[in-house]
């Protein structure tokens, strides 16, 4: 088994709660990681018809003979469940009881803020981050910038080998269509998966919902409603535009990201990573992978600092913006291997109109390329440095 690094944070709180929740993409690793970290629980799946089906009919008799130390998986599939827990937990007082599993974050999450709030503690796993990569295996990492945007991070095609076009053709059918019909009662899937390839022609670009809609066929309040099912798919993201106390016009509507740049490249037709050199919105695919990669690496520590991008009227803007304590750190991301003057133009930019309490914090620019430079203006750092940040 890889090593996830999110395993520290969860033994550190195991004896804080009495219900702990990891929610995440489908195939993420979420399951073998609880199975593999608490051995010695039972281990219940409702999306076993039988399971689901013993809970429905008669959920006190099920709750006795899963009394204690039991993993719930896709746990969003029974959301009855949740009310029952609140009453048992409370009454067994015991830390560590239940461990819930789910793909589906807006159901799971919603039903744990009504049911069991102040009871549970909260994790999110995202597909394989570069540390743990670089941490269980040398050559698990590749060498190759693209080759990394390609393949993503899913575990099985890390540890099965499976080939990446099929696996993601099939994680498109088996998993994305089925939350779709599920959840928003999604007929015409042919619509959907149109609408899901164009969001990632618009990775990296501030979101215009009319424009997508109009292109989509479909009306403004159904983008959304369809943003949103991804969203909580853990597909895409949006992040959030920096305009706190900005006097210049800053562009305010959220630019739309991928958790797994595999994904994203699939999407967009490209069946070798070789074709990545020559995509003419790679440098937006390797934002797209840095974001993440920093992403990843705050969750699996068990932080959740908040992530935003700026940009000015003349489109001078800053890729990534993370607000840590008094601290305002800014990332830039550029695909090339020479480092260039322009690349510090939106750092300069934004500490120049930036209020006095946004000026503290460091100034990253990450590239292509192999060195690290240590400039007057910012710390460029190669995307092999990663891991580290």
């Amino acid at each position: 088994m890889i090593q996830r690094q999110l395993s520290k944070a969860i033994r550190n709180t195991i004896k804080q709660y009495p219900i702990l929740s990891i929610t995440g993409p489908r195939q993420s690793g979420k399951t073998t990681l609880l199975r593999n970290m608490f051995s010695d629980y039972r281990y219940v799946n409702f999306e076993e018809p039988d399971s689901r089906r013993f809970f429905q009919e008669d959920p006190r008799g099920f709750l006795r003979q899963y009394d204690q130390y039991v993993i719930f998986d896709e746990a969003q599939r029974v959301p009855e469940l949740f009310s029952y827990l609140q009453v048992k937990t409370d009454e067994d007082r015991l830390t560590g009881q239940y461990l819930l599993s789910g793909s589906q974050n807006f159901l799971l999450l919603e039903k744990i803020s009504q049911s069991l709030a102040g009871r549970v503690g909260l994790f999110r796993l995202l597909p394989l981050s570069h540390a743990e990569m670089a941490a269980n295996s040398p050559g698990l990492r590749s060498a190759e910038v693209a080759e990394m945007i390609f393949k993503g991070g899913y575990p099985a095609l890390y540890d099965r080998g499976l080939p990446v076009s099929r696996f993601f053709q099939n994680y498109l059918e088996t998993y994305v269509e089925r939350d779709a019909r599920s959840v928003l009662n999604i007929k015409d899937l042919n619509t959907f998966q149109n609408f899901i390839r164009l969001c990632a022609g618009r990775v990296g670009q501030p979101l215009n919902y009319h424009s997508l809609g109009t292109d989509a066929g479909i009306s403004a309040p159904t983008v959304k409603n369809w943003l949103s099912i991804l969203e909580a798919s853990y597909i895409i993201f949006r992040l959030p535009p920096f305009f706190e106390n900005f006097n210049k016009r800053i562009v305010k509507s959220p630019k739309l990201y991928f958790y797994d740049t595999g994904l994203l490249v699939h999407l967009l037709g490209m069946d070798m990573a070789s074709q990545i050199e020559q995509f003419y919105q790679r440098g937006s695919l390797f934002e797209n992978m840095v974001i993440v990669e920093l992403m990843k690496n705050r969750w699996n520590a068990d932080k959740r600092p908040p992530f935003y991008f700026w940009q000015d009227s003349n489109k001078v803007e800053v890729d990534l913006i993370e607000i840590d304590g008094l601290q305002t750190h800014l990332y830039e991301m550029k695909y090339s291997y020479t480092v260039k003057a322009d690349f510090f133009k939106g750092i300069r930019s934004f500490r120049a109109v930036a209020p006095p309490a946004r000026q503290e914090g460091e100034n990253v620019v990450f590239y292509a390329g192999e060195e690290e430079q240590k400039r007057t203006i910012a710390t460029v750092v190669s995307w092999k440095g990663l891991p580290g940040w």
